[in-house]
């Protein structure tokens, strides 16, 4: 799976789950890795092997694998017991079909339908009670875990073509384009997702023994948009997680060096949805994220080694990405690393 971040939003989201079970989290989050301080940082990000840890530790404290976040437990062992349910379906389209019909024993507040149109395939979501407020991580869930496990169990990553939310944007929109797709609209009469019709007859191509793989890294490999190593994006970032940033090359330079010209290349990231700027500032603001958190290194050899010509210049990029200078996050994380 793709390394990457979490923002600190999904963090307190899934916490409220917990308060609302009647337990204490601050311990929760200790034992996770994550300081309650980062709770103050609307814009801080933990590692995604971090907050899986916290997804793990809370499904086990609470035998709940919906993590508080709907009227019925949805009992430790039923996610496993719903991918083996499915791993033998034919084509992408039934699978999808059986694991919203699991869900939907599984939970009594939240389902999912799937609805056949002109060319797209949509999951729907309904509500058992449509008049209260939308409950938003129950239904982000219930979205990226359904659509995840369908794009891997036909080892294709299937594009979200768009994006419907019943509730107003919620702090955490910002992430929705990552998460879902670009253009996601909010205050719609109800929660969907839409993708092209042809992924529907893809056919399951995994194994017994790849779930056996698949259920022991997850909720990470269901946290993100399925990662399909042949795109572009994958691509560049593989090249440039083998280099120092300082020594990442210029777009043009890339061009030259996957063989495409830099016209080519520009039109390629944007059907993809991505642009070499955001790929450079992703990679760099979640080393910089892993650095201040698990090393003693200070801020200037921090700076240094993302390839800033100076601390200053790190310090402002760091704001911008996480809201708090990096002096800042590192003692709102507790410090952990024991350098300045």
């Amino acid at each position: 799976m793709e390394k990457g971040t979490i923002s600190i939003r999904f963090v307190e989201a899934v916490l409220d789950g917990v308060r609302e079970r009647g337990f204490e989290t601050d311990t929760m989050l200790e034992q996770s890795g994550i300081s309650p301080g980062l709770l103050a940082l609307p814009h801080a990000r933990v590692s995604a092997a971090t907050y899986t840890s916290l997804l793990r530790l809370i499904a086990q404290t609470l035998d709940d694998e919906f993590f508080g976040h709907d009227s019925r437990r949805m009992k430790t062992g039923s996610f496993a017991m719903l991918c083996h349910s499915v791993i033998h379906c034919t084509t992408m389209e039934k699978a999808l079909v059986r694991i919203l019909r699991f869900f939907a024993l599984l939970l009594d507040d939240l389902w999912g339908t799937v609805e056949p149109g002109d060319g797209v395939v949509r999951m729907v979501l309904h509500e058992r009670f449509p008049e209260r407020p939308a409950r938003v991580f129950a239904q982000e869930t219930l979205l990226m875990f359904a659509h995840r496990l369908a794009c891997w169990l036909v080892n294709r990553r299937i594009p979200i073509l768009s994006a419907e939310f019943r509730y107003p944007p919620p702090d955490r929109a910002g992430e929705y384009a990552l998460l879902f797709c670009s253009g996601a609209k909010f205050l719609q009469p109800q929660t969907s997702i839409s993708f092209d019709a042809k992924y529907a007859t893809l056919p399951v191509v995994r194994s017994e023994q790849a779930l056996k793989e698949f259920l022991h890294v997850a909720p990470q490999n269901l946290l993100v948009q399925y990662k399909d190593s042949h795109s572009l994006t994958a691509s560049i970032q593989k090249r440039l997680h083998q280099v120092a940033p300082a020594e990442w090359p210029s777009f043009d330079d890339l061009a030259d060096q996957l063989g495409a010209s830099v016209s080519t290349l520009r039109r390629r990231l944007d059907a993809e949805g991505q642009s070499y700027q955001v790929i450079k500032d992703h990679l760099r603001r979640d080393m910089a994220i892993g650095l201040l958190s698990q090393t003693g290194n200070s801020v200037m050899t921090i700076a240094g080694e993302l390839g800033f010509a100076e601390a200053s210049a790190f310090h402002r990029a760091f704001k911008k990405w996480t809201g708090a200078c990096p002096g800042e996050y590192r003692r709102r994380n507790g410090d952990r690393a024991g350098g300045g």
